[in-house]
């Protein structure tokens, strides 16, 4: 008997496109359906979770509860507390993490699902809101709920029928609508949002200040302003920065030099053994403060087509400084 695998299935490039094009209608329907129906439900939803003390428990069974899972993550992340608890966990002890204060978002398009109904009762008994996202209105689910939220589609985008499709995302459409319901009431800006994501991209720039990145104490270059040419070059070379700040006798930054000038320097033919650091710098340098974000760094080197900057404190006495490469270490560009 041959132990070789049944040969894979031809396909009709085509008619692949076609199917593809159709899921993409009847989903696109599903969700522009819930749009249509939108009613008083909604906003009262949105009023309840946010008169909630504790937490929004979201629960759903199969491809509900994955649709669920991203609910709750996506309502954690824009500045309402929340968690997903597994139905069947549920009745097995970790209904236990469900709290009076709390309230359930319950997913089923059924609605008649029996680890997620069994439980129903013994939530109504705490006393804990729950709102129901379901396809029927008289269903199990919908009748122990305070507010239904309407998440039936005509059909699925399956062929069959019978694969949650069109549902599941109609379920995620307006999870994603409760969201952004509550991000806006709470008044939830990009700071908040940045404080949920401190390893992401938004979080590094707007939680980064200039402090955390900059090059301070003895690592900042600096001479004085009657520092010879070779006294610059060998104190760029020591710190690696690619300039250097010329500070004046009272420790405040009045100048700066960097290797472009020193370049445009050689180019002149002038005799630089002559030059001191007075002479050659780029008087009223550029300058930041440590408490700035270090995004506006970024925006200042860009703006100003240079790639340093000098960081002064209230005084204007020079504390350190800071170059592109330092930002791009620190991933904020």
């Amino acid at each position: 008997m041959s132990s070789r695998p049944p040969a894979s299935p031809s396909v009709d490039p085509d008619a692949l496109l076609a199917r593809a094009r159709v899921t993409f209608d009847i989903e696109a329907a599903a969700v522009l359906g819930l749009k249509e129906r939108l009613g008083p439900s909604f906003p009262a939803a949105v009023q309840k979770i946010l008169d909630v003390r504790g937490r929004v428990v979201v629960m759903g069974m199969g491809k509900s509860g994955h649709v669920g899972r991203k609910i709750a993550a996506t309502l954690a992340s824009t500045g309402t507390p929340a968690m997903f608890v597994h139905p069947a966990e549920a009745s097995h002890g970790d209904l236990g993490m469900i709290k009076a204060v709390d309230l359930v978002l319950a997913i089923s398009n059924s609605g008649e699902v029996e680890e997620l109904t069994t439980i129903l009762p013994v939530v109504k008994r705490q006393g804990v809101p729950l709102i129901a996202i379901t396809g029927r209105s008289d269903s199990t689910l919908a009748r122990h709920a305070d507010i239904v939220l309407d998440g039936g589609v005509e059909k699925e985008a399956c062929p069959l029928n019978l694969a949650p499709t069109a549902s599941t995302t109609a379920q995620m459409a307006m999870g994603d609508a409760l969201a952004v319901a509550l991000l806006d009431a709470r008044g939830f800006g990009t700071e908040d949002f940045a404080r949920s994501h401190p390893g992401g991209a938004l979080g590094r720039k707007l939680l980064t200040h200039v402090s955390d990145v900059m090059r301070s104490g003895d690592e900042v270059p600096r001479v004085a302003p009657g520092a010879s040419l070779s006294e610059i070059m060998r104190e760029m070379s020591s710190k690696g920065l690619g300039a250097t700040a010329v500070v004046g006798p009272d420790g405040r930054a009045i100048g700066i030099f960097t290797d472009g000038d020193l370049r445009r320097q050689v180019e002149t033919g002038a005799d630089l053994r002559a030059l001191t650091a007075a002479d050659v710098m780029h008087a009223g340098p550029r300058t930041l403060r440590a408490d700035a974000l270090a995004a506006e760094a970024a925006d200042l080197m860009e703006q100003h087509r240079i790639t340093s900057v000098l960081v002064v404190d209230a005084a204007g006495l020079l504390i350190g400084a800071l170059s592109i490469n330092d930002l791009m270490r620190a991933k904020v560009i």
